[in-house]
Formats: structure tokens, C-alpha cells, sequence
């Protein structure tokens, strides 16, 4: 086993705090550098599928996860305009043992930021990192000042100085999509269930979060322009409620409450070739910039979180290590990905014989085969990293 001095973690989102919580089960000790001022209660909606649960539970803190989500019984397939459910996949009758949530992404920060703190996770906010360079030993600038780690986990999202550092400028290009989201008081009483309302071109997802006094809300259409890619980029409410308008009255009266959206451009990025290199190793949207269409992108930085800190704590040499997880990990992700990239269209139909058919198609599985529809993607929602060996 490899004997590390401090690990620095770059990033105090969830894929990083799942990290240095993951490496401190493990001893190593571990410093996070945030370039927040402190943490914030920033951010919308984020769906925790079972894998990601799994992780959460082994690192002490599934229980905390119920306190503080809504848990999902179902995700329901709306007709846009009728408002007919085309599909209900029933997640409480063919999924028992496979839990799901809906929180908010502050309140998943915050108990990993507990966790951490607790277990001897050393933190360092207000530090924004300027370089991170690997000449014989990592060094990391930041606007404070050096730090020489043994090692440093890059964990500071899709546009990763990491990233940039290891592979140089690579250029994503525009998927034709854009995404809106947006927080609003849940007064409609919605239920525990992730509702996909499909129209031409566009649709919207629903979930309730935060002891469910409050709706999450995410809108994506179609464009042949793209906006700025970034999820804090404010939009504006009247030309949200605009692009939404043939969709039926109730999502109207949704929209009709958005005060203060945001807006992004979904930008695909290629799955890095190589994580790591010299003490220098990336994880999370640093290592494969996930699309949002299959709510995996925070489960697989928990999966990253696991088997990284395994495979450093396992191995004789931390390049040895790296190699490990990249091993361990990059198969699946690039499978997970894949899939979300082909998912978005099938919610867009505009060809009126087409979506007739495929809605028929989905209602009468629903009906005759339902466990199918539900354990279409048992690949990716019963895989327990925890037990990978």
C-alpha cells in the first residue's frame, strides 16, 4: 500500500466532497481548496439514483439523505398539450430496492461539508486555484499562495484548470440544446414523482424537493443557436414562459411563477482520453462532462469518489492507482454517457404519425410488460461500486 502525505482536492462540489470524505475513511489525509467564499445555497434540483445512494450509505451519511430529500415513486410521461400520462413507470411497485431521491444540491453539499468536517477533512475557501502543474512533484498556484501536495484530485467541474492542464484546450461543440431551470413554491401540491411533460422540440421536468415545499424545475428545447455555457447564466422569465407557451395549462401556471430563471447551452465534451498523469488526476465532470438527459452526472462523481480513493488507499504507487480507476471507471462512464446523448430526441417528437405510434408504443408497454420499462436501465441503477472488486 502506497503511503500518501496530503491529498488536495480542487472543488468543494459534490464530486469532491464525496472524494476527501472517500479518502478519509481510508486515513489519508486531505485538504479541499473551494475558491467560494463559503458554501452557498446555490443550485436547483439534483436526482440521486441507487448507485449514487450506495456510496452515500457506505460513507455513513444514507440516513442524513432521508431527512433532508423526497423520495420517488414514480416517473410519470405527460402528453404536453392533453396532459394524458402517455407512461408511469412505477418505481415504489417494480423498484422497491432501489432507492431514489429528489433534493436539493445545497442540501447534498451540506451533508457531505458535515461529514467531512467531522471526519478531519481540512477545508480552504476564498482560494481560487490559478495553475496546477506537474513538474516532477504537483504544485498548485493559487490566489493565496502554493501548496505541494502528494497528490491532487481535480474536482473542480467542466471547465477544470486540471483538465486544461493535463490535456490542453479541447473545444466541445453545441448538442442544439438548451436547458432552463428554475425554483419555484410548490402551491399545486405535486406529488413525490418526476413528471416529464413531452411536446415538439422541447419538454419539461418537474420534481419536488426540500420536505417538498418547493418544485424544481427543468425545461429543455431545441435551438439552432447556443447560449452560454454555464448553469449560474440568468435568463429571462418572459421568454421562458414564450418558448413554453403550446404546453397545457398547467404547466402555464408552473411558468407563470418563475421569477428568476437560468439558462445554458449543453455543450457535449469528449470523455477524456487519459484521468490522470504525474500526481495529477481528474474526476468528475473534470474527467467525463456528462449531459443531463439520464440524471447521472452527480451519481457518477460519487462512483468516481469511491473508487479513487480505493484504488490510491489499494495500490503500491499512486500512478499505479490512477491507472486503476481510470480502468475501473472509464467503460461505464463513456456507456452512461453515450446513452444520455441519444435520450434528450426521444421526448421531441414533432412528426405527428411518429409520436402517435411511439406514445402508443410506451402506453401499451406501461400496461402489458410495466417491470420491463422499469428495468430497461438496471445496468446502470443496481450497480453497487461499493462491491466493485
Amino acid at each position: 500500500m502506497v503511503v500518501l502525505n496530503e491529498i488536495i482536492v480542487i472543488g468543494a462540489g459534490i464530486g469532491g466532497l464525496a472524494t476527501a470524505l472517500s479518502l478519509r475513511k481510508r486515513n489519508i489525509n486531505v485538504r479541499v481548496i473551494e475558491q467560494a467564499e463559503k458554501l452557498l445555497d446555490v443550485g436547483a434540483g439534483v436526482q440521486i439514483s441507487a448507485n449514487g445512494f450506495r456510496v452515500l450509505s457506505a460513507l455513513g451519511v444514507g440516513a442524513k439523505i432521508f431527512t433532508c430529500a423526497v423520495q420517488a415513486r414514480s416517473v410519470e410521461l405527460i402528453d404536453h398539450k392533453t396532459s394524458q400520462k402517455v407512461c408511469v413507470l412505477n418505481l415504489e411497485k417494480f423498484n422497491k430496492s432501489l432507492e431514489h431521491f429528489f433534493l436539493h444540491r445545497a442540501d447534498l453539499i451540506n451533508v457531505l461539508f458535515d461529514a467531512c468536517v467531522k471526519s478531519g477533512v481540512l477545508f480552504s475557501f476564498g482560494e481560487r486555484v490559478l495553475s496546477v502543474s506537474n513538474d516532477h512533484k504537483p504544485e498548485i498556484v493559487t490566489s493565496s499562495g502554493y501548496y505541494f501536495p502528494s497528490l491532487v484530485v481535480c474536482a473542480d467541474g467542466v471547465n477544470s484548470i486540471g483538465r486544461t492542464s493535463l490535456l490542453g484546450p479541447v473545444a466541445p461543440y453545441f448538442t442544439g440544446y438548451v436547458a432552463w431551470r428554475a425554483l419555484i413554491p410548490n402551491t399545486t401540491d405535486h406529488a413525490d414523482v418526476a413528471r416529464i411533460y413531452m411536446g415538439p422540440k422541447k419538454h419539461v421536468v418537474s420534481y419536488p424537493i426540500r420536505d417538498r415545499s418547493l418544485l424544481n424545475l427543468v425545461l429543455i428545447e431545441e435551438r439552432n443557436s447556443w447560449t452560454k455555457e454555464s448553469w449560474s447564466h440568468k435568463g429571462d422569465a418572459e421568454n421562458l414562459r414564450e418558448s413554453f407557451c403550446g404546453f397545457n395549462f398547467g404547466i402555464g401556471d408552473l411558468l407563470s411563477q418563475v421569477q428568476e430563471p437560468y439558462l445554458w447551452g449543453l455543450f457535449r465534451h469528449p470523455v477524456a482520453e487519459k484521468w490522470y498523469a504525474d500526481g495529477i488526476v481528474l474526476l468528475g465532470d473534470a474527467a467525463h462532462p456528462t449531459l443531463p438527459f439520464m440524471a447521472q452526472g452527480a451519481n457518477l462523481a460519487l462512483e468516481d469518489a469511491w473508487i479513487l480513493a480505493r484504488c490510491l488507499s489499494e495500490a503500491s504507487m499512486p500512478e499505479k492507482g490512477m491507472q486503476n480507476y481510470q480502468e475501473k471507471r472509464k467503460r461505464r462512464v463513456e456507456r452512461i454517457i453515450s446513452v444520455a446523448e441519444s435520450n434528450a430526441w426521444k421526448y421531441h417528437l414533432s412528426f405527428p404519425p411518429l409520436k402517435w405510434a411511439a406514445h402508443k408504443s410506451m402506453w401499451a408497454m406501461s400496461k402489458v410488460v410495466p417491470n420491463r420499462m422499469v428495468s430497461h436501465f438496471d445496468w446502470i441503477y443496481r450497480y453497487d461500486v461499493t462491491l466493485e472488486g
